[in-house]
C-alpha cells in the first residue's frame, strides 16, 4: 500500500485556524467570563513557543554528538522543575532539591529503559527518538510530581494534630505519615489511569495520530502508543514516589518528632 505524503499546512492555514481562538475569545467576552486576556496570551505563547521549538528541533535532529543532547535533556528537566514549582502553592521543605532529584532520576531511569532495553536505540543519543520520547515522559511526569508534592505538603499541614497524636501513641514517623503518602500517591496516578482507560475509545492520542498521519502503519503506531503509555505510567509512579518518600522525611527530626514548617521552611525550635 502506497502512503500519501502528509498534507502540509501553510501559514495562511494557521492564521485561519487561529480564528477559532478569536471566536472563543469572543464567546468569553460575550459571556463576560473575564478570560479573554488570559486566553489570548496563552494562545500567543503557544504559537511562539511551538514555532521556536520547531525551528530548534530542525537543528537538533542534525546533532551527532552526545554532549549537546545531554545539555538539552538537562534544560528540559530544569524547565519541568520550574513548572512544577509554579503549579505547587504549598511547598514542602527542601522542595527544589527533592523535586530535582525525583524528576531527573525517575524520568532518567524510565527513558533509558525504554530507549535502550525496549527500542535498542543506537546511538543512544539519536535525537529523533530520544528528545521527543524524553519530552513526553518528562511532560507527563510533571503532572504527577505536582499532584504528589502539593497533596503531601497540604495534608502534612492540615493533619498535623492527627500526626502528632499518632507519634504520641508510639507510632513511627513512617507509620504516622503512611495514609498521607498513600493518598498523595493515588492522586498522582489518577491522570495516567484516566488517560489509559479512555485511550482508543474516547480519544486517539497525539503520538499515535501523528505517526499515522506521517504514513506509519496504524498497528505499528498502536504498539508504540501502548509502549509509551506504559513507560509514562512507570515514570509518573517512580517520580511521584521519590518525591513522597523524600518529602515525608523532611517533616520529622532524627528523634521521630514532627517539625514545625512555615512557608516551606523548617522553623527552628
Amino acid at each position: 500500500m502506497e502512503h500519501k505524503a502528509i498534507i502540509d499546512l501553510s501559514y495562511l492555514d494557521l492564521a485561519l485556524v487561529y480564528g477559532v481562538i478569536l471566536f472563543v475569545v469572543g464567546l468569553c467576552r460575550y459571556r463576560e467570563t473575564g478570560q479573554e486576556k488570559d486566553l489570548l496570551i496563552a494562545s500567543l505563547r503557544m504559537v511562539v513557543q511551538l514555532l521556536a521549538v520547531g525551528y530548534l528541533l530542525h537543528l537538533v535532529f542534525r546533532i551527532e554528538s552526545p554532549w549537546p543532547v545531554l545539555l538539552i535533556l538537562v534544560v528540559m528537566g530544569s524547565f519541568a522543575i520550574q513548572t512544577v514549582s509554579s503549579r505547587v502553592k504549598e511547598k514542602m521543605p527542601h522542595f527544589y532539591r527533592i523535586v530535582s532529584v525525583s524528576i531527573f532520576v525517575g524520568c532518567g531511569i524510565t527513558t533509558f529503559y525504554f530507549c535502550q532495553v525496549i527500542i535498542g536505540l543506537s546511538p543512544w543519543y539519536d535525537t529523533r527518538y530520544l528528545i521527543p520520547l524524553a519530552g513526553m515522559i518528562i511532560g507527563n511526569s510533571m503532572t504527577g510530581a505536582s499532584l504528589a508534592a502539593e497533596r503531601l505538603a497540604s495534608e502534612m499541614k492540615e493533619r498535623r494534630d492527627e500526626i502528632e497524636t499518632a507519634l504520641c501513641l508510639g507510632a513511627t514517623s513512617r507509620l504516622a505519615a503512611r495514609e498521607i503518602i498513600q493518598g498523595a500517591f493515588r492522586a498522582a496516578l489518577i491522570p495516567s489511569i484516566n488517560s489509559m482507560a479512555a485511550m482508543g475509545i474516547v480519544f486517539l492520542p497525539g503520538m499515535m495520530t501523528g505517526q499515522i498521519l506521517s504514513g506509519t502503519e496504524p498497528f505499528i503506531a498502536v504498539k508504540y502508543q501502548i509502549a509509551i503509555m506504559c513507560i509514562i505510567s512507570g515514570s509518573v509512579a517512580v517520580t511521584s514516589l521519590l518525591i513522597l518518600t523524600q518529602g515525608s522525611r523532611v517533616y520529622f527530626s532524627a528523634a521521630e518528632q514532627l517539625l514545625a514548617v512555615q512557608d516551606g521552611v523548617v522553623k527552628k525550635p
